[in-house]
């Protein structure tokens, strides 16, 4: 670890067989005999995805490693439910395939097997970038499709709904898109940003305190609260857009349901700190219909950090995810921000956050840039932290001593 870093004790990192950059996608699995698996979705190719056997955390050992088909497609994405684990397939240009998400059976984590491919492709889609699957029954997912044409290519992936109670034969039960991106809406266009990331879905979590509402990241297009009561006409409770004057790309809205807050991520898409400010707000849902920003959680200075290399500012944060292995908590979040690590902020007093705890560890050897990423997290419910690196540093397992 470096200076930077107080408040965790690393007890193991695994550089992934040589294959360490990680995306957004880390799911843990309790599988049978107590076995804990984590589960990990690669920034790009040539892997898929990976299992790593966490039953002993200072001991993490891979058990599975599985390669994409072509080096023009992505698994970004990915969660496990009990023993499915859904797969999501992003291509790097519309209409090449494979473009959707795929179901695999992991009841044997060392062979998982493939069970349905929901299929997302089409002359302006690129599939799917990002999944939220926790109920067993239906996957969130921020994807184009085969009948969506957007004005603007960036534009091309919107909220979709799919019932996967039968794995087998996945099938679409209801969308939305921000209004204005379609060729055919009657809405008008919306104004491009100065840093064009597009309006389009990003996170799309679903929480069983409140199955009747969808909390979307929408890039550009913000914040949106969505009624889901009804699944096949999904509509718009609430919406915050702090972009502009702030320079877009919201990444994830996270309700913490027993204190009327929402936490909103903005994610940094550029180096050396040409698009700060990204931040992490916190966001006064108390009036449903009226959200009020009154605070970020605070950062060390774009003086110290944004020349160090790479990105520098939020991105991911542990989504308090449904299920026994994920921590939860209405006080502590944990966020990635880069080559600024992992930090964790005490919000006991929403007006007032403070930092608790910072793992910044080295720039991975072999790495592009001459600083960390620090792509993902999760917090398992003992606490231990699992770190994602973008690059080459794979997966840190962390224990908190604050």
């Amino acid at each position: 670890m470096t200076e930077d870093s107080y408040g965790f004790k690393l007890l193991s990192q695994d550089l992934l067989g040589g294959f360490g950059s990680i995306g957004e996608g880390m799911s843990m699995q309790l599988a049978k005999g107590g076995r804990r698996v984590m589960w990990l979705a690669h920034e790009g190719p040539p892997k898929n995805f990976t299992g790593v056997d966490v039953t002993d955390p200072r001991a993490p050992r891979v058990i599975v490693q599985t390669d994409l088909p072509h080096g023009k497609v992505r698994s970004n994405s990915l969660e496990a439910c009990g023993d499915l684990l859904a797969v999501a397939y992003q291509t790097l240009e519309p209409g090449l395939t494979p473009a959707g998400f795929e179901l695999f059976d992991i009841s044997d984590p060392e062979n998982p097997r493939s069970v349905s491919f929901f299929d997302c492709s089409g002359p302006y889609s690129r599939g799917a970038h990002c999944l939220w699957f926790v109920d067993g029954d239906y996957v969130h997912v921020a994807s184009g499709a085969p009948d969506f044409q957007p004005h603007d290519q960036k534009d091309d992936q919107i909220y979709r709904i799919v019932d996967v109670r039968d794995p087998t034969r996945p099938s679409e039960v209801g969308r939305w898109w921000q209004p204005g991106t379609r060729v055919g809406d009657d809405a008008p266009r919306p104004k491009r940003l100065p840093i064009d990331s597009g309006f389009r879905a990003h996170n799309t979590n679903v929480y069983p305190e409140r199955p009747d509402r969808a909390y979307i990241g929408y890039l550009d297009g913000g914040a949106y609260v969505l009624d889901i009561s009804d699944k096949s006409r999904p509509r718009v409770v609430s919406a915050w857009n702090p972009h502009p004057p702030y320079p877009g790309f919201t990444h994830t809205v996270m309700p913490l349901f027993s204190r009327d807050l929402l936490i909103v991520s903005d994610e940094c898409v550029r180096d050396d700190g040409k698009d700060w400010p990204k931040l992490t707000w916190i966001v006064d849902a108390r009036e449903e219909g009226n959200l009020v920003p009154i605070a970020t959680l605070p950062l060390p200075s774009v003086e110290d950090y944004g020349q160090r290399g790479g990105r520098y500012g939020s991105h991911n944060l542990h989504e308090n995810r449904p299920g026994e292995a994920s921590f939860k908590s209405d006080r502590l979040i944990f966020g990635t921000y880069f080559n600024a690590g992992v930090r964790v902020h005490d919000i006991a007093n929403p007006l007032q956050p403070r930092e608790l705890a910072a793992f910044v560890p080295p720039a991975p050897a072999g790495s592009r840039v001459p600083a960390v990423q620090i792509n993902d997290v999760f917090v398992d419910e003992n606490m231990l932290v699992y770190a994602a690196e973008r690059h080459k540093g794979g997966l840190y397992i962390l224990e908190p001593n604050f």
